[in-house]
């Protein structure tokens, strides 16, 4: 991202508009969303304005005219000025003529024509700008295709399309730029993004690092055990792999270097351990609100359903670091080096509140954008009325009690509705109450200035997301004008039918379940490839357009594909050549980013075997339809063994260090146990049973030889 210094009045310009930004979408949480087209439209009207005022248009500017003058006002070149009256005027236009869309759809005027070819434009120069080349180029790609349609082989075939039609299809339609992720991260995704930066600025983020500081500094390899907790418990709140990064990454790694990591494991544990920041519940990444939309399934559905292989992820990236220390040789944090976690917590146990009610709200039945409204609400008071003399603040209190009761029902009594109150109460009084106890032990208050920038930083935060949303709307547009999910979706399935006859006679398997072996293997390699440089959200609405109808075709249930597809496209941020969070991390660790890539990538092994494993086993979710106890346990056990004994291979540790031929051993005894049913694990557990034995008797013969 290439921001720009501003002068004169640019500074102040940019952050007004950033803060209207935030304010528009904290207000509209609370008390009640605009309509569809006029909410979207208002939202891509700040950011894609925002993005041409903040970001330059190549390396070669980024210092921009600071002093300002006719040329650059505000720091700012003309020609950006023109680009961001564009995306205002094009992204206002629709809503402006909302009554009409119905007349106007599948027959545009002139206007609705270049309004439409605008917006196109100002959205792909936007996203540009924010994440590179590669969205736009698979966007324009789309594009071209919408237009060749005639002239494509065999099943890729359509009839194309004029552009005309397809300025309406992208501008007037509900399936295009103003389709469903636009609407996602305008109604979901930021207020979470928002909600993150305003409970990091209270204090939240200092608790978090202290908890994972005091559960795991003291354990062999302690700093690298902190990263894993620390991002772990960050992954709450941010869904961001590069924000976990840079902020848990700034104390880890360089606490990592120190006890005798080297620079690029380091930064791959923290990278790896980062990118479950977008599959730990309750605030996962964008895509999981995506998620919400396309299967039109419940958050809370959702939140369930990450939980067990989230936990797999970074039990995996546990265990090897844990072994990797054994292996080395590294120690413990001294008790000198851990902060004082009781103190901290004495101060700064308040701020869990925002989050326990987001996550209250969330399983009581409200709207995530209102679970976030409260939990920003929540840190705006937390922040603004703290105060160092501890006394009982009654009038406080009440205007609290007074203020959650309206907001948790007091619609409801306007119109005459009683409803069920109960748990509305319980909610206003679980509030009070912790904000009496927390007034008895009080610490110092923010200024109101502080939390107005995280209002700003928020909304800079959302920007890019909010720009590459725009971006898939139009990849989104061609696919459902030409039809080319199923396309690509059959292309998929005959693929993985044909490598599947290949190897049928050598396998002892049925042959729909080597087809859906190899269509997995296939979308999830498209999926790594798409996610060089293109965002998790980009990769997921793609790979799902085209991939999860071949999934579905071969029986996989709709939320298991879209949890699969998930997968993979997180999983791109540390796979090289284009490893986002890899990189962020290694820039830190003065690390060689390639080598950095790796290390993650080897790390991260359990989110590439989890996904096979809950397709197969699907009750790993928790939330699917023929769920059994039974099956759960199965293979959740055989995650914990397969994970466990890969790690150890890998690391070449288990209980001392490890020969060539226990590694390759014990890496082959680790594949039947992610196999479904009793027997796999059973014979996973035999054949590891000469490497558990050699381990044990050198453990063993190493710790007399120590003693004596």
């Amino acid at each position: 991202m290439r921001f720009r210094p501003l002068g004169g009045a640019g500074p102040a310009i940019v952050t007004a508009l950033l803060l209207a930004l935030s304010l528009f979408h904290f207000y509209t949480a609370g008390f009640g969303l605009l309509r569809e087209q006029t909410h979207r439209g208002i939202h891509m009207a700040f950011v894609l304005g925002l993005i041409f005022l903040v970001f330059a248009a190549s390396r070669r500017n980024e210092r921009g005219v600071t002093a300002g003058g006719l040329m650059a006002p505000g720091g700012v070149p003309l020609y950006d000025w023109a680009l961001f009256l564009a995306a205002v005027v094009s992204s206002l236009y629709l809503p402006s003529i909302f009554h009409d869309i119905a007349f106007k759809t599948g027959n545009p005027d002139t206007i609705d024509v270049i309004m439409g070819t605008t917006l196109a434009i100002v959205v792909l120069e936007a996203t540009r700008r924010t994440m590179g080349w590669p969205l736009v180029i698979i966007a324009v790609s789309f594009v071209a295709y919408a237009f060749a349609g005639p002239s494509m082989p065999g099943i890729l075939v359509h009839p194309g399309t004029s552009w005309s039609q397809l300025a309406d299809h992208l501008y007037l339609t509900s399936q295009g730029i103003y389709g469903i992720p636009i609407g996602v991260v305008s109604t979901y995704v930021f207020h979470f993004v928002l909600f993150g930066v305003v409970a990091m600025r209270i204090g939240l983020g200092r608790l978090f690092l202290a908890l994972a500081m005091a559960v795991a500094g003291r354990f062999a390899g302690g700093p690298a055990k902190v990263s894993i907790f620390g991002s772990a418990l960050f992954g709450m709140i941010s869904g961001s792999s590069v924000a976990n990064a840079v902020t848990v990454g700034s104390l880890t790694i360089p606490m990592m270097k120190r006890l005798g990591y080297r620079p690029h494991f380091a930064a791959g544990v923290e990278a790896t351990a980062s990118t479950g920041g977008q599959i730990t519940p309750p605030v996962m990444g964008a895509a999981a609100f995506l998620m919400v939309e396309f299967l039109e399934t419940p958050y809370q559905t959702i939140i369930l359903a990450a939980i067990v292989p989230a936990f797999l992820h970074f039990f995996g990236v546990f265990i090897q670091t844990h072994f990797e220390a054994k292996r080395v040789g590294l120690r413990g944090l001294e008790p000198h080096e851990m902060p004082d976690w009781r103190a901290v917590l004495r101060q700064d146990w308040v701020t869990l509140i925002p989050l326990a009610a987001l996550i209250w709200k969330i399983f009581d039945g409200s709207t995530p954008y209102l679970a976030a409204f409260w939990g920003i609400f929540l840190c705006l008071v937390i922040g603004l009325v703290r105060s160092e003399k501890p006394r009982w603040p009654i009038l406080e209190i009440a205007l609290v009690v007074a203020w959650a009761t309206f907001l948790s029902f007091g619609r409801r009594l306007l119109t005459g509705d009683a409803g069920d109150w109960f748990g509305e109460i319980a909610f206003a009084s679980f509030v009070a109450l912790c904000f009496a106890l927390w007034r008895l032990n009080p610490a110092p208050a923010l200024h109101w200035r502080e939390l107005m920038d995280a209002f700003a930083v928020g909304a800079k935060y959302a920007l890019a997301v909010g720009a590459a949303a725009a971006a898939i709307g139009i990849i989104i547009g061609v696919v459902t004008l030409t039809g080319t999910a199923l396309k690509f979706a059959t292309i998929i399935v005959n693929v993985a039918q044909d490598a599947s006859a290949l190897v049928e006679a050598w396998v002892p398997c049925d042959k729909t379940t080597l087809v859906k072996f190899f269509t997995l293997v296939m979308t999830g390699i498209v999926c790594i490839l798409m996610g060089c440089g293109v965002p998790t959200t980009a990769t997921y609405i793609i790979m799902v357009t085209i991939a999860a109808p071949a999934l579905g075709i071969l029986g996989v249930a709709p939320i298991v594909a879209h949890f699969f597809v998930f997968y993979y496209g997180v999983l791109a941020d540390v796979t090289p050549p284009v490893a986002v969070a890899a990189y962020a991390a290694a820039s830190m660790a003065g690390a060689d980013p390639f080598q950095t890539g790796n290390t993650a990538f080897r790390l991260a092994l359990a989110k590439a075997l989890v996904p096979f494993v809950f397709v197969f086993s699907p009750s790993m979710l928790i939330v699917v339809p023929g769920f059994t106890w039974t099956e759960f346990f199965l293979s959740f056990a055989g995650c914990l063994v397969s994970i466990t004994f890969l790690g150890a291979a890998l690391s070449a540790y288990l209980f001392h260090r490890m020969t060539l031929w226990e590694r390759w051993w014990l890496a082959a005894a680790a594949i039947p146990a992610m196999a479904p049913g009793a027997t796999p694990l059973l014979v996973s557990l035999a054949m590891s049973t000469p490497v558990l034995l050699s381990q044990f008797v050198q453990w063993r013969r190493a710790r007399h030889a120590a003693q004596g």
